[in-house]
């Protein structure tokens, strides 16, 4: 039986003060929304996709975690108001992710936190190599 600790969810303060460590973002923001802005070195593996106008769940996520992210690094998961990055931080969990973070207040900001873009984080709209979801499909 996998024994899964509730997931830790984290301030957008807090995340800023994780960029410069070697914690690991990782974006789970649909592939248009991940190339319109995105912290610096952020992963982009998308929990759903858009699909004809409407989100899908993505049929390949754990698949594709489980392959891009090392299990013994801090894994910091947003998304755009954090509802996306809940789900996804379960999951990781699920495969064995041990230092799992959730930036509750994801890209946009919700109620309670304004977000990476409103706390003035850094942005990019250039995925480095190897990060994008088109380069971890490859």
């Amino acid at each position: 039986m996998v024994r899964v600790m509730p997931v830790r969810i984290i301030s957008t303060v807090e995340a800023l003060a994780l960029v410069d460590t070697d914690a690991i973002f990782l974006d789970v923001r649909a592939v248009e929304e991940f190339q319109a802005g995105h912290a610096p070195g952020a992963y982009n593996i998308p929990l759903l996709e858009q699909h004809g106008g409407a989100m899908k769940p993505n049929p390949k996520f754990t698949e594709e975690v489980g392959a891009a992210l090392p299990r013994d690094r801090t894994i910091v998961v947003s998304c755009k108001a954090g509802g996306r990055s809940a789900r996804a931080c379960v999951v990781l969990e699920q495969l064995g992710f041990e230092r799992v973070l959730d930036q509750g207040g994801g890209w946009s900001g919700n109620a309670t936190d304004g977000g990476w873009a409103h706390a003035g984080g850094p942005v990019t709209t250039d995925a480095e190599p190897g990060r994008s979801h088109r380069d971890l499909l490859r």
